[in-house]
């Protein structure tokens, strides 16, 4: 499947900003089941100073310094990407198991596997608890296939927790989204993740795109989509899956990554430093995803 995708975010301030100082993650990956065939990045004001750098997950960081004042900022990323679906034969009734898994991680000197190893660590935003062992339990058994024991945690979060977009702001802990039962895609792969690393498994948090169609016979509205968020886990000898608990499933063609890292602060699509701008800005993003 490709896509054309077009991502605005634009900021209005009480007050004149004097300059500013900003990394986007807006430029898709190009990975083992997408290809990023062009990605244009405008800002306007026109910046000082731009450049791209490749951070230490492998993502695609956009530099950029505005050094004149003024009121509105506006960030454009327009973007083509081929997408597959990922691992179509994948049966989750087979497979390594989590006895096996939690061994291979514990014992195993493949380049591959060491490198997953760091994504069982707490992360700024994801800490793993007790609270988040025991909810998570009750999915996996020693002798069953990691994935499908994964796809079990993803199928029990969609059906316990409530989407609710009023609920929670990036701030909020896990804790409180764990006692609340509700929030957004950001709160629930911040969850899985986090139930993941709590047995034990590698677990990456995925920020990118997901196509979301219309009901039938109605037409599908422009600046409708959003930014989403998955995971990915880590199986031994097998590499990793992306599901997402947002909507119970395996991630596939519809999912465009952006970019992952160890949790949302990793990869914020915009953060920054400004001089100025008074208190209370109004933002306002929009993303279209459509298929060419």
């Amino acid at each position: 499947m490709k896509y054309r995708i077009r991502h605005i975010t634009e900021y209005k301030y009480a007050a004149r900003v004097s300059s500013c100082y900003n990394l986007a993650q807006m430029v898709p990956r190009s990975t083992l089941r997408q290809t990023c065939e062009r990605n244009f990045i405008s800002v306007s004001p026109h910046p000082a100073f731009t450049g791209k750098r490749t951070d230490y997950f492998g993502n695609t960081s956009y530099h950029f310094e505005l050094q004149r004042a003024h009121k509105t900022l506006i960030i454009t990323s327009e973007s083509e990407v081929e997408v597959s679906a990922q691992h179509s034969a994948l049966n989750l009734d087979f497979g390594v198991t989590c006895a096996d898994a939690l061994s291979l991680l514990a014992t195993s000197k493949d380049p591959e596997l060491l490198l997953a190893r760091e994504f069982c660590l707490d992360s700024p935003m994801v800490r793993a608890t007790d609270e988040l062992r025991e909810y998570a339990a009750p999915s996996f058994a020693p002798d069953k296939p990691l994935l499908s024991c994964v796809a079990d945690l993803t199928r029990r979060i969609f059906e316990d927790f409530k989407y609710c977009p009023e609920s929670t702001t990036v701030a909020t802990p896990l804790n409180e989204v764990l006692a609340n039962k509700k929030g957004v895609c950001q709160d629930f792969a911040h969850l899985q993740v986090g139930c993941l690393r709590a047995l034990g498994y590698p677990a990456k948090y995925v920020s990118g795109y997901i196509e979301t169609l219309p009901a039938p016979g109605q037409e599908r509205l422009v600046g409708a989509d959003a930014t989403h968020a998955w995971i990915s886990v880590y199986s031994p000898c097998e590499g990793w899956f992306e599901f997402d608990p947002t909507n119970n499933q395996i991630a596939g063609d519809q999912h465009i990554i952006t970019a992952w890292g160890r949790d949302y602060f990793d990869v914020t699509p915009l953060r920054g430093v400004i001089f100025g701008g008074g208190e209370s800005p109004i933002l306002q993003v929009s993303v279209d995803v459509a298929r060419i």
